[in-house]
């Protein structure tokens, strides 16, 4: 299949004195053509990677006819095989740039942080002609004259507010010549890993993240400015602090949000080739040779396009593509590229070529013996040898809590293990939001699409339906529970006093105010302020609570929360951050009832006595000593307990426990 576009370009007058005209396409899927006045300029491939045609030799002064011919599939489709809908064509920008002579090529601002100062170390690819250049960072007060390539060189800068996700702290920076002028926000911070442990400017990290495709439901994967900001600052309302751009360098605006906003980024090549599991990988791309330049080429792009976004802390190499040499070829030309930054690849499980340990859905007991350092316990496809070597590494859940149906459990378990293990890192949820695509039945009814609704013979059924935020942007409960599980703030209440623990990564709570109000039976009865010092991250410290005025015949609740003492760019002020609760209610005892045996002939009943129960199971009844019934509960199955038709013929049979209270992620059942 493919479609055509012809457009009109009418090309402004001061481009007559460009050196060279360039088209630039952010995002066409699969493969596509380009012609400029009837002239091909040129073909690529690479859905979600940038692709400039030097078409200066093509166009003319006035209008210029720009046709394009997109196919949907192509060979690149074997390494874009992405959980999402195929969506060819041309998605993303498209634009038309004058480079002038003696411009800049590229721009490489790297930056560091170490005790309150900060640290640049300049890239400039550019030809004699393009000097002199002039760094500013006004600001900072900085004005740095490069009289040739020579003179570019680091330079130390004092006194600067670090860059992170709690407090993106972005200088504005220019690098200009007679030419032109490149203008860059830059964060100064430093990631590395020491031993078992991912830092950012000396302090570990912990990743409260997701799993992000693009997608609305009426554009697709085409960018919206507007809805994208609103997206990125949900997730900020909801605590989450770290985004994974599942499974491919996102639009460069997300970029740039993530930057202001505060969001610790992995950043992912547009790399899978998931149905080759299907075959046991058998000729698999990511180990063949004729596919190494087209790996290394997608990789290429990806980290030269975003090199400059503090909000980057590691590069993904892509997503379920097996394993093998292609892939070990990519990682070896990032870190030679880029020293600052370490690799990841979920698929690498034997450790062979990536710098953090990452693992898809390992379950609890998993987890925790990998944060234990339990030597004893194999991992994942590992020999002990590599088994050995993945337990030096930090670990992180590239994906876990499959958020499908009724979604995730678990959270509060998962998150306990990373406070208790620091080699632990969190993880990212899968996935954020729904890919529902916005359709009409026959008698007018809106819903919201998924696999099989079009008429596709081939699909996946609803496994696009696995996010916390639903099509419409609805969050789910599972993304109230996530909140509450990792807020940054908790409250430890002992006698009339809280312990306030700060959890964040460097942040103090300057920036929180604290509140408490008492309710009888959920109607407010009081409320005010929390006098609370400022904690610093990772401290705690003790508050006195104000007396509780308590109802006799009422639950009485007293409620404590963290919430924005100012407005932000994602909330308004009084937004909560953290809450917690304590029942100071006042439990009297209820006198034991005597109930003499009572015969009721015209219903039969005949009561007997009191039953007597321990932990929800009947052990006495009218004195006497017996062996009732026993609990067992049924849970319907779930989307994420069962396979879809397509994967399996067999559905998973639901999950049934005896004497459990509950079924959630971390009992023993299918899912």
């Amino acid at each position: 299949m493919e479609g055509r576009q012809s457009q009109l370009v009418a090309l402004p007058a001061g481009w007559t004195d460009a050196e060279r005209v360039v088209l630039r396409f952010d995002g066409v899927e699969s493969l596509f053509r380009v012609w400029v006045n009837g002239a091909e300029a040129g073909s690529a491939s690479g859905s979600r990677l940038a692709h400039e045609f030097d078409v200066t030799p093509m166009v003319r002064p006035g209008g210029n006819v720009v046709a394009v011919r997109a196919h949907q599939w192509s060979a690149a489709s074997y390494v874009e095989d992405q959980d999402q809908w195929w969506l060819p064509g041309i998605f993303r920008d498209v634009t038309p740039l004058a480079r002038p002579v003696a411009g800049i090529e590229d721009l490489w601002l790297r930056t560091g942080f170490d005790s309150g100062r900060g640290h640049i170390d300049p890239e400039v690819v550019a030809d004699a002609a393009a000097f002199p250049l002039t760094l500013r960072i006004p600001e900072l007060g900085i004005e740095q004259v490069w009289a040739t390539a020579a003179d570019v060189a680091p330079l130390d800068v004092a006194e600067v507010a670090p860059w992170s996700a709690e407090r993106p702290r972005l200088y504005e920076a220019t690098v200009s010549n007679a030419a032109e002028t490149i203008t860059q926000r830059v964060g100064f911070r430093t990631v590395e890993i020491r031993g078992d442990q991912f830092l950012v400017n000396g302090r570990r990290v912990v990743f409260h993240g997701v799993n992000r495709h693009e997608t609305h439901p009426e554009r697709g994967r085409v960018f919206g400015e507007e809805h994208t900001r609103e997206d990125l600052a949900l997730m900020k309302r909801f605590n989450v602090n770290a985004i994974r751009t599942s499974h491919y360098p996102p639009h460069p605006r997300l970029l740039d949000l993530a930057d202001e906003l505060g969001f610790w980024v992995v950043l992912e090549c547009d790399l899978e080739t998931h149905g080759f599991h299907k075959v046991d990988w058998a000729g698999n791309p990511s180990d063949d040779p004729a596919w190494r330049e087209a790996y290394l080429d997608r990789v290429r792009r990806t980290v030269e396009r975003d090199k400059n976004h503090p909000s980057i802390v590691i590069w993904s190499l892509g997503n379920e593509a097996g394993t093998g040499s292609n892939l070990a070829a990519m990682s070896s030309w990032v870190h030679a590229r880029d020293a600052g930054r370490p690799v990841h690849y979920g698929g690498d499980h034997a450790g062979e070529y990536t710098h953090v340990y990452s693992r898809m859905y390992a379950s609890v007991p998993e987890t925790e013996a990998i944060g234990t350092d339990g030597s004893r316990v194999p991992l994942l496809s590992c020999t002990p040898a590599q088994g050995a070597r993945e337990r030096t590494k930090p670990f992180l859940l590239c994906e876990y809590a499959h958020a499908m149906g009724n979604g995730p459990g678990a959270f509060d378990q998962y998150e306990a293990l990373v406070r208790e293990h620091p080699r632990l890192h969190g993880g990212f949820v899968w996935e954020w939001r729904d890919h529902g695509i916005l359709a009409k039945a026959p008698d007018g009814t809106l819903y919201y699409a998924y696999g099989g609704d079009r008429g596709e013979v081939v699909h996946d059924g609803n496994f696009v339906m696995d996010g916390m935020v639903l099509s419409d942007d609805t969050p789910t409960p599972s993304l109230h529970e996530f909140k509450a599980v990792v807020q940054p703030v908790t409250f430890s209440f002992e006698g009339d006093k809280v312990a306030v623990t700060n959890l964040r990564h460097l942040a103090d709570t300057s920036d929180l105010r604290f509140r408490w109000r008492v309710e009888h039976d959920g109607t407010l009865v009081e409320s005010g302020e929390l006098e609370t010092p400022v904690v610093a991250a990772g401290a705690s410290g003790w508050v006195p609570l104000p007396p509780v005025a308590v109802a006799p015949d009422a639950e009485t609740w007293l409620t404590v929360e963290a919430v924005l003492a100012t407005g932000t760019a994602w909330a308004p002020e009084g937004h909560v951050v953290a809450t917690a609760q304590l029942d100071r209610s006042v439990h009297r005892p209820v006198p034991a009832v005597r109930i003499r045996p009572d015969w009721q002939a015209d219903t039969g009943t005949l009561t007997l006595g009191v039953a007597e129960f321990v932990d929800g199971s009947l052990v006495r009844l009218a004195g006497r000593a017996v062996s009732g019934p026993r609990l067992e509960l049924f849970r319907a199955p779930t989307e994420t307990t069962r396979a879809p038709p397509t994967r399996s013929t067999t559905a998973t049979p639901p999950c049934r426990v005896s004497r459990t209270p509950t079924c959630g992620g971390a009992t023993d059942c299918t899912g």
